[in-house]
C-alpha cells in the first residue's frame, strides 16, 4: 500500500463502451480504487495544452464490477496533470499523429507525474518496430514501401504476413503465399490508403498451435496465455475470434523474456504485452497492452495488483 493515497488519471476511450469482462484498463483502475486512491477519466481529446500547463477535462470516476453498471461519472472538472501522481496511458491504438501528439503533451509532466508506460518511450518503441532492436529473437522480418521488395522476400521465404506497420487487433493482416496472384493488388491497397510502410515477415506455421502473449510487469514476465486461432484463420487476435487456453512459458520464451526485460525497465515500460509464436518474438506491445483479465482467470492471479505495486516501487525512489 502506498504511504498516501494517490491521484490518478485515465487517459482512455470511453469507460461506456468497455467490455469489463476482458478489459484490462478496468481491472487497472478497479485495483487503483481498491488501494483507495482517487480516479478520473478522460478521453486523449481531452488533453491538452495551456500557456505551459498540460490540463484535462477530466471526470471523477468510480468503478463496479456490476453488469449494465460498471461505472460513475461525475461532473467534468480542469485537472492539471501536475497535480496527479500517476497518468495511466490507456487509449487503443492505432499509434497514429494524434497518439505522438498525445505522448509530447504527457512527456511535459513527466516523471514529476509518473505517466504508465514512460510516453517518451511509447513513442519510441510502437509494438512492431520495438522488436527490431532484438533482430535474432524475431522472424526474417522487413520494412518497406516497395513491392519489388515484397516480392524479392516472398522469393526468399515462400508464404509471408503482411500487415499495416501501425495496425493493432489483427486488422489488415494478410497470409500471402507464394503462388497469390494479388500482391500486387494488396501492396496498391496499402499504399494508396497510407503513406506508411508495411511489415513483411515470413509466415510462421506453427501459428496454428497459437500466438502466445506474456505480460512484463516492470521487465519481468508474469503470466501467460495462448491464443488460438479460429478455424481458417491466421489471426489468433481475439477480436477476430481467438481462443485464450493457459499457457506456460517454455525456456525458449523465459529466454525472450531475459533478454528484453532489461530494456523494459530501463525505459521505464512498466505493463508490456509481447507475442511469441513459435520460437520467435513478434510483437512488443507497449502502447495499451491488454490481457490481464484472461492470465487472471486462467492462473488464479491479480496481474492488475503487481503492476499497482510496480507503479508504488518507481513512485517511492
Amino acid at each position: 500500500m502506498a504511504a498516501r493515497a494517490l491521484k490518478v488519471a485515465v487517459q482512455m476511450d470511453p469507460i461506456e463502451d468497455i467490455n469489463f469482462d476482458g478489459d484490462s484498463s478496468f481491472v487497472m483502475a478497479l485495483e487503483a480504487q481498491d488501494r483507495g486512491y482517487s480516479l478520473w477519466h478522460y478521453q486523449p481529446e481531452d488533453l491538452f495544452f495551456d500557456e505551459g500547463r498540460v490540463l484535462a477535462h477530466a471526470r471523477p470516476m468510480l468503478l463496479r464490477r456490476e453488469r449494465g453498471n460498471h461505472y460513475s461519472l461525475g461532473d467534468v472538472e480542469l485537472i492539471d496533470l501536475k497535480d496527479m501522481d500517476v497518468v495511466l496511458m490507456r487509449q487503443d491504438p492505432p499509434f497514429d499523429m494524434a497518439y505522438i501528439t498525445a505522448t509530447h503533451l504527457l512527456d511535459l509532466v513527466h516523471p514529476d507525474t509518473l505517466v504508465v508506460n514512460n510516453p517518451a518511450e511509447v513513442r519510441n518503441a510502437p509494438e512492431k518496430l520495438f522488436v527490431t532492436e532484438f533482430p535474432d529473437l524475431m522472424p526474417p522480418t522487413m520494412i518497406t514501401r516497395s513491392e519489388a521488395d515484397v516480392k524479392a522476400f516472398r522469393k526468399r521465404h515462400g508464404d509471408i504476413i503482411v500487415k499495416p506497420l501501425y495496425g493493432n487487433g489483427g486488422a489488415g493482416v494478410f497470409h500471402v503465399k507464394p503462388d497469390d496472384p494479388n500482391l500486387s493488388s494488396l501492396m496498391e491497397l496499402f499504399l494508396i490508403g497510407s503513406r506508411e510502410p508495411v511489415m513483411v515477415q515470413k509466415f510462421l506455421p506453427e501459428v496454428v498451435r497459437g500466438d502466445k502473449r506474456i505480460i512484463l510487469v516492470d521487465g519481468e514476465p508474469v503470466g501467460a496465455i495462448n491464443r488460438v486461432p479460429a478455424e481458417g484463420e491466421i489471426r489468433s487476435n481475439m477480436v477476430v475470434g481467438g481462443r485464450a487456453e493457459k499457457s506456460d512459458l517454455t525456456p525458449r520464451e523465459q529466454e525472450i523474456c531475459d533478454r528484453i526485460g532489461p530494456a523494459l525497465r530501463e525505459k521505464g515500460l512498466i505493463f508490456v504485452g509481447i507475442d511469441v509464436i513459435g520460437d520467435w518474438l513478434t510483437e512488443i506491445n507497449v502502447t495499451s497492452p491488454t490481457g490481464l483479465q484472461a492470465v487472471n482467470r486462467f492462473d488464479g492471479v491479480k496481474l492488475e495488483a503487481d503492476i499497482w505495486d510496480a507503479i508504488e516501487k518507481r513512485l517511492s525512489h
